[in-house]
């Protein structure tokens, strides 16, 4: 491989339009007054893509990163002929996101999330002696922490109790890699409370979910990888949302596609779902409503609890920030979807029979999403489709190996004061 060279880019603030400098861990403009996402503005207008053994770093034009790391793999788009078929539609491109070495795709986490962790880790310094800190629902953790594991950089995090089971591992993982877990009954809200309550301590530094543009970018890439396989810019994108950090990362890499030229004007339909009954930004879309509606603590937990697809039940999406959820379905003309549990595993099986691999229960749900789609007459059967495969091959990479589970160091009650969390939590890296 030719010598990596920094990517050179600038922020915007997407409410003022302010143009400033990233120092690797900011995350907003300080000087803006309201709720804002931040976006990279890169000095390559033009992206060359390099060859396959740069792995996600094949994009490395619009990704915001200092260094390469090792392991990464990109997302993988093909042309679909089986599901095409059954959904009767022309153009369906299926972009996958997991372990599929058939289809040459071999994220050995089965999960998109690689793609955040590998440009998010390359863009972080971590000699200024911080520890990177993450919480989730369960796929973007176990994705932080083989990257973090196998490049050696410190890492805390925070994880419900109950999704523990999504932390699997090939083989034990460097001690740089801590976890805490909130109680059972918890949910990914109160993890996300934890690791803000340790984020007080000066050691610790938000990886910051999505604010972060590496993360946004580095999931841009699954766009980034069907436009250079189709030639063009896709007229409809299909994902399951839980945070839809993925979708407007989506959005924002169409349209700097636009900007390139050489994939037509952007047109993408942003086209999302949840699994029912974790719906909070479905039922703020459908009313029309830029905010989140009220949504009871206690009724979101038994939700989450309820949903297959745990990765979705995201109690505080940035959903009505300036440049998030709303704002890019709005701007996209994009679509909302419901699937439940039955019509979820209903899909999940049928895209094994017809494209040859196990997927994820969030990417069931865009799977769904889609043959709700085509059924109501929602996409023209000619238009070029994207469906956008989330996680897939886990069974296939389970099948002949001996998996190692990250088990937490502590697992804090809901009830745990600030102080004992922090200090607790602060021992660990002492």
């Amino acid at each position: 491989m030719e010598e990596f060279h920094p990517t050179k880019y600038k922020l915007r603030c997407v409410a003022t339009g302010r143009i400033f400098e990233d120092d690797g861990l900011v995350l907003e403009d300080k000087q803006c007054n309201s709720p804002s996402m931040i976006r990279t503005e890169y000095d390559v207008k033009h992206i060359d893509v390099r060859g396959d053994e740069y792995g996600i770093y094949k994009f490395c034009d619009w990704l915001p990163v200092r260094r390469m790391l090792k392991g990464s793999s990109a997302p993988v788009t093909y042309r679909s002929t089986n599901l095409a078929k059954h959904l009767g539609l022309g153009n369906l491109y299926i972009t996958l996101n997991g372990y599929f070495p058939e289809k040459g795709c071999r994220m050995s986490t089965c999960s998109f999330k690689e793609t955040e962790a590998y440009s998010v880790c390359g863009r972080f310094d971590e000699t200024g002696g911080h520890v990177l800190v993450v919480a989730s629902a369960g796929n973007t953790a176990r994705a932080f922490a083989k990257v973090c594991s196998e490049n050696n950089i410190p890492l805390l995090l925070s994880v419900p109790e109950d999704n523990l089971d999504a932390l699997w591992f090939e083989e034990p993982l460097n001690d740089c890699v801590k976890l805490i877990a909130v109680q059972k009954g918890g949910d990914y809200f109160d993890a996300i409370h934890l690791s803000n309550v340790v984020l007080r301590s000066k050691r610790f530094v938000a990886e910051g979910g999505a604010k972060n543009i590496a993360r946004r970018d580095g999931m841009g890439t699954t766009v980034l990888s069907a436009a250079t396989f189709i030639g063009r810019i896709p007229d409809y994108y299909f994902q399951a949302v839980g945070s839809g950090t993925g979708a407007i990362a989506a959005w924002e890499a169409a349209n700097r596609l636009a900007e390139d030229g050489r994939f037509g004007e952007n047109h993408m339909r942003l086209m999302v779902a949840q699994n029912a009954p974790f719906v909070p930004m479905y039922d703020a879309w459908r009313a029309g409503s830029r905010h989140m509606l009220s949504y009871d603590d206690h009724r979101a937990r038994r939700d989450a609890g309820i949903i297959d697809a745990k990765v979705l039940s995201n109690r505080k999406p940035p959903y009505g920030i300036t440049g998030g959820l709303f704002d890019a379905l709005t701007e996209s003309g994009g679509d909302f979807f419901v699937s439940t549990n039955a019509a979820l595993r209903k899909a999940a099986k049928l895209f094994e029979q017809l494209e040859g691999i196990d997927i994820h229960p969030a990417a069931a749900v865009a799977v769904d999403a889609l043959m709700q789609a085509v059924n109501g007459g929602k996409v023209e059967k000619n238009a070029t489709i994207m469906l956008n495969i989330t996680g897939c091959g886990e069974k296939l990479y389970k099948h002949d190996k001996h998996i190692w589970y990250l088990k937490p160091s502590i697992v804090f009650p809901l009830t745990a004061s600030e102080d004992e969390i922090r200090s607790k939590t602060e021992a660990l890296f002492a």
